[in-house]
């Protein structure tokens, strides 16, 4: 684990300004004060072109005004007014978002009324502790302890490589005509730590249950490839999947299945929206707070057979297997009676 840098002090500044004018290398300085060397080489360079003129007193008093410099003051520390208005929108349970766009019409002339949503998110978070940040952190929605960066949800997943958007799909997947083309996704287990793979057929609405001893892109791609095993080459023609690293192994899944992979807009479940009403189905037999390790597969699988035996309006209150069934055989007769 590495440790926290912490900035030079002037007694340290000093030892540096001895050890150079007794002409001792930067590393035997560095030794001396319990530094590494490139701390004392970036102190020196950063501060004279030769080293025979660094001064303690001059490197301190430049450290201690570019420290100053960095200390802007807070927005709404500056502006009284602007503080009050957020404040009073916040005990009223409004959004920071809510806040930053209705200030723009309260006061549309002042220019100097403006706060962005994370401005105010910000201010927020760094309230010291007590009944005021206790106050105002009730009007937000989720009252996590720490403010997420915009970017957290970009920089935590694994980014996956060559993807084709859902835009390149061929038109007859939207249209649901022609059956063969699939959404896919994985539901979550209690605390994250399981999961089990869902895939729908967009047309018929055919849903299989995907048991996972893992969750990584590799046990994915294995375990999705062995179930589309049993589905009829004319059925398999396109999987649209959201942006989960799980499936970062997509080349190698196409490959194998010859199944293409398309994948929906960032924070656009509509996009799958057949594979999301499924799932809501499929949370009244596995709850949320499922450890899906402690689930069967036999258990899983019965569940896939009563998902597919159920009567959907979408499909004129016909079953999906009776649906598949009829497409793959030319004849009305149910799978299951």
């Amino acid at each position: 684990m590495h440790k926290k840098y912490m900035r030079l002090t002037l007694k340290e500044r000093e030892e540096i300004s001895r050890g150079i004018w007794a002409n001792e290398c930067f590393a035997d300085i560095a030794r001396r004060i319990n530094r590494p060397a490139s701390a004392i080489s970036r102190e020196v360079w950063g501060n004279v072109k030769y080293s025979w003129c660094y001064r303690a007193e001059k490197a301190q008093h430049r450290a201690d005004e570019n420290k100053k410099k960095g200390r802007r003051p807070k927005k709404l520390d500056t502006n009284p007014k602007l503080k009050n208005y957020v404040y009073e929108k916040l005990r009223l349970k409004w959004s920071p978002e809510e806040i930053a766009n209705r200030i723009k019409t309260d006061y549309s002339q002042d220019k100097n009324m403006r706060a962005s949503h994370e401005t105010i998110y910000k201010h927020i978070y760094c309230l010291p502790r007590g009944e005021l940040k206790a106050e105002l952190m009730k009007g937000l929605r989720q009252e996590r302890k720490m403010r997420q960066p915009r970017k957290y949800a970009h920089y935590k997943k694994q980014r996956i490589q060559d993807i084709i958007s859902i835009s390149e799909r061929p038109k007859e997947a939207e249209k649901r005509i022609v059956p063969g083309h699939w959404e896919g996704d994985l539901l979550m287990g209690k605390e994250r730590k399981s999961a089990i793979g869902t895939l729908v057929e967009r047309t018929t609405r055919l849903t299989l249950l995907v048991p996972l001893k893992e969750k990584d892109s590799f046990a994915v791609r294995n375990a999705f490839a062995m179930t589309f095993k049993k589905i009829p080459s004319q059925f398999k023609k396109t999987l649209t999947y959201d942006r989960g690293s799980e499936m970062s192994q997509h080349k190698l899944f196409t490959k194998n299945t010859k199944i293409q992979v398309y994948f929906a807009d960032p924070h656009s479940p509509w996009q799958r929206g057949t594979n999301e009403n499924t799932n809501g189905l499929i949370r009244q037999y596995f709850p949320k707070g499922t450890d899906f390790r402690n689930v069967p597969a036999s258990a899983v699988k019965e569940t896939e057979r009563r998902l597919n035996s159920r009567p959907r309006k979408v499909l004129n209150y016909r079953t999906p297997s009776e649906k598949f069934y009829e497409l793959v055989t030319g004849q009305k007769i149910a799978l299951e009676t």
